[in-house]
């Protein structure tokens, strides 16, 4: 059975007392004993000198005569010895004749004489055996030894009082008690702290225990404030990390953690796949990290001394995809590793570069040419006509490189801030006749017919100027690489509830290697021959029409025409007319 801790409480107090209680007793009991001894032996050293002072009177006569001659002052029962300095009896009056009694100097109380003066002893007589108590005193060449029988009456008289005795058991039982109700008070504040601690570990209700109002009250009014503002933590933290975790599965970045032993605490699927596809097999442990040669930078990172840097992070390529691996250390050791695929970064980033390596080179030509024909003026002092042939030829390039800045200012915005075109309800009969209207002059000197049918008004939601830009490029690039005496013919071949689809086909060249097809689209793409920079264009014609097209939610596709020349088939979402 387990013991509570009032029991324990209460039998500590009760060793603690008892012990007390018991080292008292021993001692008053044989303090008391002490003085009552003392007080007998003061009396027999009494009775000594009265002895002795009786010898003294009678130096003449025998000493049993002088001895008998104080009998009268001295009890009956009283043993009377009287011993030399060596130790001979010369008279003793309960043992018969002395001279049959042995030497008595080695007897414990003459030795007690010999050397302080005076000495006691309880013990048999060895003469009649009968039990005495012996008081010797040292007189100047004699000892007198004097006795009592050691009988009832006399251990009546050493024995100690028995009244102390009963006023301790007393004091000692009403201690007990006293104990016990402190012990109670004590025990059931534990015994509440207990049930606290119970309770608040299996998950009960805490909020009704009522602490008594003392020290161990308050401590366990504070204990309990501590466990609910603990609970209300984890709760808060249980809630974040459940939050962090659903991050984590959803998140685009492969995610695992590991204590500072390389144990994996928690990982997503992202990483699995991840890993799966590095590694070319099938696994599903990410432990696989630390055998698979293409993360040796990774493991010899986290096989560093103490003190590196908390932070590692390197990329790999695998089947024309590329990943960065990032290596995150924590204070306590562990670590986490992200996998994120950057191969759309990667060809961002390569595009990036490589359409500036185009928009130099775009720039680079018609500048050159600018910068020539200026310093031929300037340099060579032509005649007026000459001169102005330079110079128109000069502005002709400037109308090139304003052309150019402005393409790549239109399809950087398209790209970048697709939110700053408002789409509204666009006629697109009215805008292809304005265009048609625009181009007059260039479509007559191509000698190219511009036929329409759409059957009907067509109204799109879409941005009127970029819509205007598409139809624009699709017919500038007509006009400068399809050849003359051609018809351009836009129709709408289809509908849905969404969208309306239009083709943009042309009678002229066409492209006749089909691989140049799927790349016309390409900002700054050209195809040789026919389409060279001296046709003009800044190259980014066609992006802008897919681009915008995209924007518009469509999307918009070319193929050889069937009897020559190009085709284009998109798609354009209508308006909506609103409910009434």
């Amino acid at each position: 059975m387990k013991i509570t801790y009032k029991q324990k409480l209460f039998f500590c107090f009760v060793v603690i007392f008892a012990l007390f209680t018991a080292g008292i007793l021993v001692f008053e009991r044989s303090r008391d004993r002490m003085f009552r001894t003392g007080a007998l032996q003061e009396k027999l050293d009494a009775y000594a000198d009265i002895i002795s002072l009786s010898i003294g009177m009678n130096a003449g006569r025998q000493p049993g005569a002088a001895i008998d001659a104080a009998r009268a002052m001295l009890p009956r029962d009283l043993r009377v010895t009287l011993i030399t300095g060596q130790g001979e009896v010369v008279y003793d009056n309960a043992a018969g004749p002395a001279g049959r009694l042995e030497n008595h100097a080695g007897r414990p109380e003459i030795m007690q004489a010999l050397k302080n003066g005076s000495g006691a002893d309880i013990r048999l007589s060895a003469s009649n055996g009968l039990k005495y108590i012996y008081y010797a005193k040292r007189f100047t060449d004699y000892f007198v030894r004097v006795a009592f029988p050691y009988d009832t009456r006399i251990r009546h008289f050493l024995q100690p009082d028995n009244r102390f005795l009963y006023f301790i058991a007393v004091l000692f039982l009403l201690m007990l008690a006293l104990t016990n109700f402190v012990a109670g008070r004590f025990g059931k504040s534990i015994k509440q702290l207990r049930g606290f601690a119970v309770s608040a570990g299996n998950g009960g209700t805490i909020a009704d225990i009522d602490f008594p109002d003392d020290e161990l009250g308050e401590i366990g009014a504070k204990i309990r404030e501590s466990y609910e503002l603990i609970n209300r933590n984890k709760r808060k933290i249980s809630l974040e990390r459940e939050k962090l975790l659903q991050h984590v599965h959803v998140s685009g970045e492969g995610l695992c953690f590991f204590s500072h032993d390389r144990k994996v605490k928690f990982h997503n699927g992202l990483f699995i796949r991840y890993l799966n596809f590095l590694t070319d097999e099938s696994t599903s442990d990410p432990l696989t990290i630390f055998t698979e040669p293409k993360f040796g930078e990774v493991a010899a990172f986290l096989s560093g001394a103490p003190g590196r840097e908390n932070y590692f992070e390197t990329r790999i390529s695998c089947q024309g995809r590329f990943f960065s691996i990032q290596v995150n250390l924590f204070e306590d050791r562990s670590f986490e590793i992200i996998i994120n695929d950057t191969t759309r970064q990667e060809k961002t980033r390569r595009l990036k570069q490589e359409m500036t390596g185009n928009i130099a080179h775009e720039l680079r030509t018609p500048i050159t040419s600018i910068r020539g024909y200026l310093e031929l003026i300037l340099s060579q002092s032509p005649d007026a006509a000459t001169a102005r042939t330079f110079t128109e030829k000069a502005y002709g390039q400037t109308l090139v490189l304003s052309e150019l800045i402005r393409d790549m200012s239109l399809i950087s915005k398209i790209g970048e801030a697709p939110r700053s075109f408002q789409l509204e309800a666009v006629n697109l009969n009215e805008l292809l006749r304005s265009l048609e209207n625009d181009l007059q002059n260039d479509l007559r000197r191509e000698n190219i017919r511009m036929k329409c049918d759409l059957g009907g008004d067509i109204v799109v939601n879409g941005n009127p100027n970029l819509l205007y830009s598409v139809f624009r490029n699709l017919t500038d690039n007509v006009i400068r690489h399809a050849g003359g005496n051609i018809d351009i013919l836009v129709c709408k071949c289809g509908e849905d509830g969404d969208f309306y689809y239009f083709t943009y086909a042309d009678t002229g060249a066409g492209i006749p290697d089909e691989q140049h097809l799927n790349r016309l689209f390409e900002r700054f793409y050209r195809v040789d021959g026919g389409r060279t920079r001296d046709t003009g264009g800044s190259g980014l014609g066609l992006s802008i029409v897919k681009n915008a097209i995209l924007l518009h939610r469509g999307n918009i596709v070319v193929k050889n025409r069937t009897g020559g020349g190009l085709k284009f088939i998109f798609n354009l979402p209508k308006q909506r007319v609103p409910q009434e």
